[in-house]
């Protein structure tokens, strides 16, 4: 991240020295809850979107994820605390920038955390397992497994796996392997660029920031990032003809291919791979192309 911005940042984080309330929700990471979207693929594309009752239990769903994930950003950011603080974009948080101490952001991963468990267990017995076993996941993540070369991206991928399946848990559905395949395949394209962003802009403090990335390389990132893109076309394209809905659902195509190019250019002419969520949000051509593509699918799904 450029000094610009991480001063803008600063500056949005000097009105919380005024509010408490302000800095804990800076600590959540709201901008992260975007991940947490991958809930409502299964709701789609069973075809269940208009399905009051399921809508709801998917909305649920997507709330108890968004405690659960800012239940372990906050672990994360107390354990990288000391690293964060010598990062030139991490140093902005509230603990590394001392904004929030760790004793009072411990008590909130918590209680969060907690608030995700028992939320999830009143909704859903196999929706609560697979939560927790997000939860475990993410937190040995944050303990040893981000510290395993290659290993680490398919882990943070899977994150993005689970909350596709606990999707279609919630609403009872049968879950769909393409669904999953498509999503892991995604997951990883973004973790990957935003791994080689970390390298690019860390360069030889890149090893202390985070251990994997002394044992990456810019070329080896980029071949893994070409494996993954030419991956995720074909299986999409892939599902698009063998959907049970319509054979009209390949007309998508072109969109997701947009939406992989235009990441690209946006990752290499404006230096943002190190927010994903920050792009999506953002960029208005990606916002519209992503816009279209559900507008596109649910008029394919629900009227053909």
């Amino acid at each position: 991240m450029s000094k610009t911005n991480c001063f803008e940042t600063e500056k949005f984080q000097d009105i919380g020295e005024q509010s408490t309330l302000l800095n804990f929700l800076i600590l959540m990471r709201p901008k992260q809850w975007i991940k947490n979207l991958f809930v409502f693929a299964g709701l789609l594309f069973s075809g269940n979107l208009f399905n009051f009752e399921l809508a709801t239990r998917s909305i649920y769903a997507f709330a108890a994820f968004c405690l659960a994930s800012s239940s372990t950003y906050i672990i994360n950011d107390i354990l990288d605390a000391e690293k964060d603080r010598l990062h030139p974009a991490k140093r902005c948080r509230p603990i590394a920038s001392g904004k929030v101490r760790i004793v009072p952001a411990g008590i909130m991963a918590v209680l969060l955390g907690l608030g995700a468990i028992i939320f999830s267990y009143n909704l859903n017995i196999y929706f609560f397992l697979i939560l927790s076993f997000y939860m475990t996941e993410t937190l040995l993540y944050s303990i040893w497994l981000k510290k395993v070369i290659i290993l680490e991206l398919f882990v943070v991928s899977s994150g993005f796996v689970l909350r596709a399946i606990a999707g279609v848990v919630i609403i009872e559905d049968i879950i769909s392997p393409w669904l999953l395949v498509c999503t892991f395949l995604l997951s990883l394209f973004i973790i990957l660029n935003k791994r080689r962003h970390e390298l690019e802009i860390l360069d030889d403090n890149a090893g202390f920031h985070r251990k994997t990335l002394s044992d990456y390389s810019i070329s080896l990132l980029q071949n893994m990032t070409s494996v993954v893109t030419s991956s995720i076309v074909v299986t999409y394209s892939l599902y698009t003809f063998t959907s049970e809905h319509s054979i009209y659902l390949m007309a998508t195509i072109p969109f997701v291919v947009y939406g992989i190019f235009r990441y690209l250019y946006i990752i290499e002419k404006k230096d943002m791979a190190g927010s994903p969520e920050t792009i999506i949000i953002k960029d208005k051509p990606m916002l519209i192309n992503l816009l279209l593509w559900v507008i596109i699918s649910i008029i394919i799904v629900y009227g053909c």
